[in-house]
């Protein structure tokens, strides 16, 4: 299976992040969510293609998470609206 996957925009609203811990967040969803996918796949009907939108569910990220486990934790609420 190939997967290319591209995040154009990320909108994070109230995630406590300073600007440098940034690229780091953005890896760790991308890496995340391109394991997972990898993993188990899409949802039937959701063969590939651009989403413009994806509602994830809201969650909690606890305020000393680092960059790397809030990627993790954003990517699995978001592999949640897509995935299997």
């Amino acid at each position: 299976m190939n997967i290319n996957l591209r995040i154009d925009r990320l909108v994070l609203d109230g995630v406590p992040l300073a600007a440098n811990q940034r690229p780091a967040l953005q890896a760790a969803v991308a890496a995340e969510l391109t394991r997972l996918l990898e993993k188990d796949g899409l949802q039937d009907g959701l063969s590939g293609g651009a989403f413009y939108r994806v509602p994830a569910a809201g969650i909690e990220l606890p305020h000393d998470a680092s960059p790397t486990q809030m990627g993790e934790d954003i990517a699995g609420a978001v592999y949640e609206a897509i995935g299997r």
